[in-house]
């Protein structure tokens, strides 16, 4: 059973949050301030955390910075905010996924789901055995989940590995943006290109010697981005 650490300081959403995953098989943690939220994140094991950001005694930002300094769990983000720079800033700090309230059940639900479908380790197909990509000095290993550049094991979210395993597995391909949102975020692309353009930004500043010039995530003017050719 998959277990849910849901960090909202309103009883009356975290009441009702649990209560409907809970139903759908989902083991529920709740934590109503940051500091609390850290001490049950950091003595357990979770599968996905459900982060408002408006939250007492430590805000949900410190908590995602905490968070991602050991740990590529799954963040989704719940806030009353909706703007595009919202949403950007929120991505930009290491969220996997960004809800804006109100929601429906249904919609977290589905979303939950598919953020720790892509943060299961990658099993190759019988039609592609492989279990090790290789460009350059970086090396992606798809039966553990690890990227390692010169040696150095690279601390990569799901979707800024599945985004550059697509890249690496097809090197003569460019991918549009609505092609790596579908593909990545398994969901239909409603012409947003921000959780796009954040997630590649921070895969070049985890991966390239230098991001502004980047040879391994190489765009593509006017249609995407591709492999770097060296």
């Amino acid at each position: 059973m998959d277990k849910i650490l849901l960090i909202e300081d309103d009883i009356e959403i975290s009441t009702m949050l649990k209560n409907f995953l809970t139903t759908e098989n989902f083991e529920v943690v709740t934590a109503y301030d940051g500091e609390n939220a850290c001490e049950k994140f950091f003595a357990d094991n979770f599968s996905l955390v459900l982060l408002d950001l408006m939250i007492p005694k430590m805000n949900g930002i410190e908590v995602m910075g905490k968070i991602r300094e050991s740990h590529t769990v799954p963040i989704i983000i719940l806030s009353a905010k909706d703007t595009d720079s919202d949403k950007t800033f929120g991505l930009g700090l290491g969220a996997d996924d960004y809800i804006t309230k109100p929601f429906s059940v249904t919609e977290v639900l589905a979303r939950i789901k598919a953020n720790i479908r892509r943060n299961t380790q990658y099993a190759p197909s019988p039609q592609n055995p492989r279990t090790t990509l290789k460009k350059g000095s970086l090396v992606m290993n798809l039966e553990n989940y690890t990227v390692t550049k010169d040696g150095k094991s690279l601390e990569l979210t799901a979707k800024e590995f599945e985004i550059l395993r697509l890249l690496m597995e097809n090197p003569k391909k460019v991918y549009t943006k609505e092609q790596l949102y579908s593909l990545v975020w398994k969901d239909a692309y409603f012409g947003d290109e921000n959780a796009v353009n954040v997630h590649i930004s921070r895969l070049r500043n985890k991966i390239e010697d230098s991001p502004r010039n980047p040879k391994y995530v190489i765009t593509v003017w006017g249609i995407g981005y591709k492999l770097g050719d060296f």
